[in-house]
């Protein structure tokens, strides 16, 4: 397939494009699809500096892709676009974990998606989306956005801030159920109750606290002060977790880790966690580790 059958089609990557203040100035970006899942597998090599080897694996900071587009400063934690590390396509189901930065002024223009349920977490700045359900919506830090592109989608982020950057972590996950009819909904998430303990920000249930996917994983946010002790146990036996440290510094499971390092770990019951500086916020994604 072509690029341009791909971005007509919208199949299971993603066709983006640059879009500046002016239409006249928008311009194709070098973002490309993505590879499809294998059926089984966590397609990482084990973590020999671990204490738990034979089951997780580290993604350091500065191990990560990294695309400078100008407009744009992506990390990829997995393979994504021009950056493709056989070693790093996924952790189970979780398939994409992009940290952006998006320049004033920019973002990206409307493009498609499809059977993908893309999870935006905002961090700093305002981002304004529209897509093709007919939603118009700003997300901001605080924010959890949350779409299921189902049989398919246009949607466009834009950062309409003329004097600051937007940053956000771009999440996606495949789905359980393929098809279904697309959707998009966001939420504002009360801090406090993120104080010193893990905050449910994602579940499998429409019913339950946060936003909800087709896919039974589960995600949590927590702001930690140093040397704090909590324990996560696993939701769904079988599951896998990926944590990634937004700020600051923790131990998991006998592996320290600094700012921006992810941390996968899968066959467990349950993770302990201390941190070990202040002010540290860590995101937990507990996902499936097979199809």
């Amino acid at each position: 397939m072509d690029r341009k059958d791909f971005l007509k089609k919208g199949l299971l990557g993603t066709g983006m494009f640059v879009a500046s203040a002016s239409l006249g100035n928008t311009m194709k970006n070098e973002i490309d699809e993505i590879e499809p899942l294998e059926p089984i597998g966590y397609n990482h090599l084990p973590n020999t500096d671990s204490k738990i080897k034979d089951n997780s694996v580290i993604h350091k900071a500065d191990s990560r892709g990294k695309a400078d587009h100008g407009w744009l400063v992506s990390n990829h934690t997995f393979s994504f676009a021009n950056y493709h590390n056989p070693e790093r396509m996924h952790f189970g189901v979780l398939r994409v974990l992009n940290d952006d930065k998006v320049d004033a002024g920019r973002g990206f223009g409307t493009h498609p998606h499809d059977n993908m349920e893309i999870i935006s977490i905002p961090l700093e700045g305002d981002l304004e989306h529209k897509d093709s359900m007919g939603n118009s919506a700003i997300i901001k830090s605080g924010d959890i956005q949350v779409m299921s592109a189902g049989t398919g989608i246009m949607h466009s982020e834009f950062n309409k801030n003329q004097d600051s950057l937007v940053k956000f972590l771009q999440i996606w996950v495949y789905p359980n159920k393929r098809n279904v009819v697309p959707r998009y909904d966001q939420i504002t998430l009360d801090k406090t109750k993120s104080k010193n303990r893990f905050q449910q920000i994602l579940s499998p249930n429409a019913d339950d606290e946060g936003v909800w996917i087709h896919q039974d994983a589960w995600f949590h946010l927590g702001n930690f002060e140093n040397n704090t002790e909590t324990n996560y146990q696993v939701r769904k036996k079988g599951n896998g977790v990926y944590a990634f440290i937004l700020k600051g510094s923790a131990e998991i499971e006998g592996q320290q880790l600094e700012t921006r390092d992810g941390f996968g770990v899968w066959d467990i019951s349950d993770l302990q966690i201390k941190t070990t500086s202040e002010n540290t916020e860590i995101l937990l994604m507990e996902v499936p580790m097979t199809m």
